[in-house]
């Protein structure tokens, strides 16, 4: 599967989207995630997306993507655009997590995690006659909490994403594309009594899109699927993600 998505992007022509993609779930052997947002365009310069998502996974003993609840997010992000070839955006987010174990797989057991994140990114697009290429650069910081908004030890995170994404147009009404993206994960933990950890690659986050956006209707749609490879080595956990997540665009 991550030779046809190398494949995938290598051939991909067109127009690109920002999907509303699905954050990492942890391990499991699948996963759903659906979001509905708003995209406002505030002037020639920037845009605003707004969005609410929720997730659910199967657990690592199990294969049904809707088996457990999973994530809850909230996300505001601006993006301003420099010129037709730079981008950089800002971002503060709310997310709500359940933690399973082997011992524990019922939601009511499980631990959960409150997150604070904000977050900046700078893109650079390349525009070709019939594709766009783009390259994304990711700063995050994240502050945990536990349900009661408490102090955990692992409470802050440093993290830095590295993305590059290819997308095609693929009918002569332009209403329909497809994006194929490559994303590496590296991070930084804080521990409460051990300090800062070592600065480590995390993850691998392969995603596949179909985007349709009809002319009669200010709404995109986005349909994709997410092959997230967690850990190095021997140790890698494996997880599907199947995605899908409504935009409105311009409501105000």
């Amino acid at each position: 599967m991550r030779l046809l998505l190398c494949a995938v992007a290598l051939i991909c022509y067109g127009s690109s989207h920002a999907q509303l993609s699905p954050p990492g779930l942890g391990e499991t052997h699948s996963a759903y995630w659906n979001a509905a947002g708003v995209r406002q365009k505030i002037n020639e310069k920037n845009t605003s997306v707004t969005y609410v998502g929720t997730g659910r996974i199967s657990g690592p003993e199990d294969e049904n993507p809707l088996n457990k609840p999973s994530i809850f997010v909230v996300n505001e992000e601006v993006y301003h655009r420099i010129n037709p070839a730079w981008q950089y955006s800002y971002a503060l987010s709310y997310r709500r997590q359940y933690h399973y174990s082997h011992l524990v797989q019922n939601p009511d057991d499980a631990d959960i995690h409150q997150e604070y994140r904000a977050y900046g990114r700078i893109s650079h697009t390349n525009n070709f006659v019939n594709f766009k290429w783009k390259n994304t650069l990711r700063q995050e910081v994240r502050r945990f909490f536990d349900a009661e908004f408490g102090n955990i030890n692992n409470n802050l995170q440093l993290r830095t994403r590295l993305k590059t994404q290819l997308s095609t147009g693929i009918d002569a009404a332009k209403t329909s594309s497809v994006s194929a993206s490559a994303e590496v994960l590296f991070s930084i933990p804080h521990d409460a009594t051990e300090n800062w950890g070592n600065y480590e690659y995390k993850e691998s986050r392969f995603c596949l899109y179909y985007t349709y956006k009809p002319k009669e209707m200010p709404l995109t749609f986005d349909l994709g699927y997410m092959n997230d490879l967690i850990g190095t080595g021997h140790d890698i956990v494996d997880a599907n993600y199947i995605a899908f997540d409504i935009i409105l665009e311009n409501p105000f």
